[in-house]
C-alpha cells in the first residue's frame, strides 16, 4: 500500500455526494486537499470541517468547471506549495431529466455535456501538463456503470459517461511512459443528491430511484477511489465497475 500523506490532490465537484466522500476519505489518510465547486459557502465549511477533524491542510477554491478560461486561471494561479498537484480525482458531475429523446429539453444536454465531458477535459488540460514534466501523477475520473451500457431516457447522460470512459483509455494510452497512473471508478446507484438534480429537485421521485434497495453511499466509492490511489506504484487499478448487491445491470434490480 503506498501512502497518500502529504500528496496533494485535486477534487473537483467537492460539496456533496462522492466528491465530498472522497475529500474525507483522503483527508483521513493525510493527504493535502485542493476542493473545488461552484458554491464557495458549502466549501468553506467542508474546508473547515476536515481541518478541526484531521489537521491537515485544505485549500477551497470557488471553481465552475464549465468555464474554460475560469479552469484556467484557478490552476495557473494556484500558489507554488498548491502547484504540484499529485492526484486529480475528476469527480464533478450531473444528470438532468429523464424524458425520451424527442420530448427532452435540450438545455439539460448542454449542462450535461458541458460539465461531465467539457468540464473534465478542461481541467484534465490544465493539470496534467504538470504531471507529464514531473513524470508523476495519477488522474482519477467518476465515471458510471451508465459509460458501459444505455438504459430508457438515460440517452445523453450515458453518452457523457461513455465519453469519460472513452477519455479515460485514451488518456491511459498517452501518458503510458510519463509514468502517470489513470483510472476510473464506475459507480452504479449511489444514494447522494445524484436523482435529486436529476428531477429537478424533486424528492419524492428521487426517493423511489432506491425504493427497495441498499443502494452505495459516496463513501463506498470513495472507499474505491482511495484504493486506486494506494496501490503500490508499479500497479494501475484501471477500472472498477461496483454496483448494489441488489444490482446486476443498468437496469437489472431486485427490489424487496
Amino acid at each position: 500500500m503506498e501512502t497518500i500523506k502529504n500528496k496533494v490532490v485535486f477534487i473537483t465537484g467537492a460539496t456533496s455526494g462522492i466528491g465530498k466522500a472522497c475529500a474525507e476519505s483522503f483527508a483521513s489518510e493525510g493527504a493535502k486537499l485542493i476542493l473545488t465547486a461552484r458554491r464557495e459557502n458549502l466549501l468553506n465549511d467542508i474546508k473547515n470541517e476536515l481541518t478541526t477533524k484531521y489537521n491537515t491542510d485544505v485549500l477551497s477554491l470557488a471553481l465552475d468547471v464549465r468555464n474554460r478560461n475560469e479552469v484556467q486561471k484557478v490552476v495557473a494561479s494556484l500558489p507554488d506549495q498548491w502547484k504540484n498537484i499529485d492526484i486529480l480525482i475528476n469527480n464533478a458531475g450531473l444528470a438532468k431529466g429523464m424524458n425520451k429523446i424527442y420530448e427532452d429539453d435540450i438545455d439539460n444536454w448542454e449542462d450535461m455535456i458541458d460539465t461531465n465531458i467539457k468540464g473534465l477535459l478542461y481541467v484534465t488540460r490544465a493539470i496534467v501538463p504538470g504531471m507529464v514534466e514531473r513524470e508523476s501523477g495519477h488522474i482519477i475520473n467518476i465515471g458510471s456503470t451508465a459509460g458501459h451500457e444505455a438504459y430508457p431516457k438515460g440517452h445523453v447522460y450515458c453518452a457523457t459517461k461513455h465519453a469519460v470512459n472513452a477519455i479515460t483509455k485514451g488518456l491511459r494510452m498517452d501518458v503510458v511512459d510519463k509514468n502517470i497512473r489513470v483510472s476510473t471508478v464506475d459507480p452504479g446507484a449511489v444514494e447522494t443528491n445524484f436523482s435529486i438534480v436529476r428531477f429537478s429537485g424533486d424528492k419524492e421521485k428521487a426517493k423511489n430511484v432506491y425504493k427497495g434497495l441498499t443502494p452505495l453511499t459516496g463513501a463506498d466509492v470513495a472507499d474505491a477511489v482511495l484504493f486506486c490511489a494506494t496501490r503500490p506504484p508499479h500497479a494501475n487499478i484501471a477500472e472498477i465497475i461496483l454496483m448494489p448487491t441488489q444490482q446486476a445491470s443498468a437496469m437489472v434490480f431486485h427490489r424487496t
